[in-house]
């Protein structure tokens, strides 16, 4: 079983990006686009408060005539947030971006971000999963 703590620690860099809600959108904008990520984390004190993505950008900044320099991140961020803990199986997390129709997960541990995973990184954690459990299967076979 894969946890969300094995695909942090395989993570080549576990950089946690975020921006404050009163930080302008031009700003979170800015750390996406430098850093290519599609979410930030919105952090206050530390503590999650939301998550701000493209996709929010777009529906409730671009859609709605918002200006990117003078509309707060709060304004525009998904404020209820679904996070995983980092035992938890990656399969579950495949679930919550299914269900729930989102590309990323915060990790928290102790009320605290300790990373995000995005889709990409549980779809290629499973896929690696599944391509060692063929590789294992034709050995067996040939055996």
């Amino acid at each position: 079983m894969v946890t969300v703590q094995h695909l942090l620690d395989a993570k080549p860099v576990n950089n946690i990006w975020s921006v404050g809600p009163d930080q302008m959108v031009v700003e979170a904008i800015r750390i996406m686009s430098e850093q290519n990520i599609g979410a930030v984390v919105v952090l206050n004190d530390e503590k999650l408060v939301g998550i701000f993505s493209e996709r929010d950008y777009v529906r409730r900044g671009i859609v709605q005539g918002r200006r990117s320099k003078t509309t707060p991140v709060s304004e525009v961020m998904t404020s209820d947030v679904f996070t995983v803990s980092p035992r938890m199986d990656i399969n579950h997390c495949m679930v919550l971006f299914s269900e729930k129709h989102i590309r990323h997960l915060p990790v928290v541990f102790e009320e605290k971000v300790i990373g995000v995973l995005s889709i990409s990184d549980i779809v290629n954690a499973i896929l690696r999963e599944q391509a060692s459990r063929i590789e294992f299967l034709e050995k067996y076979l040939s055996d």
